[in-house]
């Protein structure tokens, strides 16, 4: 089994919802095993400022899967939820994301890991920290040292345990 940890972003039609629906999708996928999730945080779009609010999560599985095949899977629990693709950093029903899969690196047109921003991101490195705060990176970083930088965040925890 290889540790992957997916992104979750939802921003229309019941974030919560949305996150708490998604998370039980990703456990019943074939050869996976949800282990845990962070808690929900409430974030500033990163694109366009004229949609609501975001609500993130990070998961934690362990899955057999190859990294496309879950992707794929993914994109179905995106596509099932709604997910329509209006603009870029736009507004969505969800967003599935994966960060990291085991240590591997893989650069592919449909497919980039590690997730090449989320270092940049509050709204992945916090709840990512939550849930594995002695995380290594594959390129040496240790997650504890990105999390520095937004241990001053203005995220609100609008959902401290997953309802899966």
């Amino acid at each position: 089994m290889k540790p992957v940890y997916i992104a979750l972003g939802s921003n229309l039609n019941t974030p919560i919802d949305q996150l708490n629906a998604a998370l039980k999708a990703i456990s019943q996928l074939p050869h996976t095993q949800l282990v845990k999730s962070s808690s929900f945080y409430q974030s500033k779009p990163l694109g366009p400022q004229d949609q609501p609010d975001y609500v993130n999560a990070v998961a934690y599985l362990q899955t057999v899967l190859p990294a496309h095949t879950l992707l794929e899977y993914l994109q179905q629990i995106e596509n099932t939820q709604g997910r329509v693709r209006l603009r870029r950093w736009g507004e969505r029903t969800l967003d599935l994301d994966i960060l990291l899969y085991d240590k591997d690196v893989i650069q592919t047109t449909s497919l980039t890991i590690p997730h090449y921003d989320m270092h940049n991101r509050e709204f992945v490195i916090v709840p990512l920290f939550e849930i594995a705060p002695t995380l290594v990176l594959p390129n040496g970083i240790k997650l504890a040292e990105l999390a520095q930088q937004f241990e001053s965040h203005q995220m609100k925890v609008v959902n401290s345990k997953a309802i899966i």
